[in-house]
């Protein structure tokens, strides 16, 4: 096992009506900006539960936040919080409507000259503070609820980057599985194959002789697969619907991540999709995995074959062997609750989108991977085989 550092300092709040529990958690001295995305909350019943919670706080709002945020909207709440003097954000949405609020956060402390998003998203500007934040997270995806980081995409030049501060950790997160009661299918969907893709990349690399982490990943993936059709098939299914948002925290709370190597590369990629084409993170992830395993099979073998046989039942000694059935039998699993793997599927020309992606890393000088194997010309041929 590798050398690590671990530290995880967000208070967890799980479970049945605890968003009233926002009383109890948040200074009475605090002045609130509740941010939140494109209004569900108020049709689900979350947002006059947070209200009713904060009566008698100093409270303001921003509304708005996207799918993917976008820095553009959110220059908007800097605003705010800079001229109103704000000091404690607190998210209420999904891992975009978070990840949003720590962008937010860090750059309302930012005082240099450059543009706030190059300076934090490509030249690790990083102020040595941030808004103090909390959320009550209603959708099982990003685990953002429990980590410090962020994905921010910006409009004008068509990016979509990620950013880490140990500043932007909440302070608390609310988790109360019923609220997921009433999200779209789609979002649903989504979700579980972020989390599946996430535990994948801190699993799916080459062993360190880590059993614990191992273990809890593939837990994870065998969670997912079970718990899945219980909510697709009944939206209201609260243990299992609990038991997919557990996933979808410890998917990123770093837990699985101590110690051992970790890839990214699908989501490295996936974000360039989404940046070109507007299509959405899971979507993007569904495409990318399948044909990044299958480029990188022989270096991913060992790992594939345990997912294959400990995750998937698969009897086969053969390592290479075992690790195809594995790559096929992760998407029939996407495909199986309706998430769509293929370019084509969502009208993109393959072509076109790997000379974007590799004309794009190059212009980075990047390449991805737990050994940097993915350069730009690797994620042409991983794009066009999408």
């Amino acid at each position: 096992m590798q050398n690590f550092e671990f530290y995880g300092p967000t208070h967890l709040v799980f479970g049945k009506d605890t968003i009233k529990e926002l009383s109890r958690l948040i200074p009475k001295d605090r002045k609130i900006l509740i941010t939140y995305g494109g209004g569900s909350i108020k049709s689900n019943g979350v947002y006059d539960q947070v209200k009713q919670a904060l009566q008698g706080y100093n409270v303001f709002e921003f509304g708005g936040i996207e799918p993917n945020p976008k820095f553009e909207t959110l220059a908007k709440a800097i605003e705010i919080v800079k001229k109103e003097d704000i000091n404690f954000l607190l998210a209420v949405g999904g891992g975009s409507v978070l990840d949003g609020t720590k962008f937010i956060a860090l750059a309302s402390k930012y005082t240099g000259d450059d543009d706030v998003y190059d300076a934090i998203m490509k030249h690790g500007k990083l102020p040595n503070s941030a808004v103090e934040l909390a959320d009550v997270i209603t959708l099982p995806a990003t685990g953002s609820e429990m980590n410090c980081g962020g994905v921010i995409s910006k409009i004008s030049t068509s990016e979509k980057l990620a950013f880490h501060s140990p500043h932007v950790f909440p302070k608390f997160s609310i988790i109360d599985p019923s609220v997921t009661f009433t999200l779209p299918v789609r979002q649903t969907i989504n979700g579980i194959v972020d989390t599946f893709v996430h535990t994948m990349e801190f699993n799916c690399t080459y062993d360190v002789n880590s059993p614990l982490q191992d273990i809890w990943a593939m837990g994870i993936l065998r969670t997912l697969i079970s718990e899945a059709p219980k909510v697709l098939a009944n939206p209201q299914d609260y243990d299992a619907r609990a038991n997919l948002f557990w996933c979808a925290t410890c998917g990123l709370n770093y837990w699985i991540s101590c110690g051992v190597p970790q890839d990214w590369s699908t989501h490295m990629i996936g974000h360039e999709l989404t940046a070109f084409y507007g299509i959405d993170h899971g979507q993007s992830l569904a495409i990318v995995e399948p044909r990044l395993l299958r480029n990188q099979k022989v270096a991913k073998s060992y790992k594939l074959a345990k997912i294959a046989r400990e995750v998937f039942g698969i009897q086969e000694s053969v390592d290479l062997k075992a690790a195809d059935m594995a790559i096929d039998k992760i998407e029939e699993f996407y495909n199986s609750i309706g998430m769509k793997t293929k370019l084509a599927d969502y009208g993109i020309n393959p072509q076109e989108a790997a000379e974007k992606i590799r004309e794009r890393f190059k212009e980075r000088n990047v390449a991805f991977g737990e050994k940097c194997a993915i350069t730009a010309d690797v994620a042409y041929d991983i794009v066009k085989a999408c």
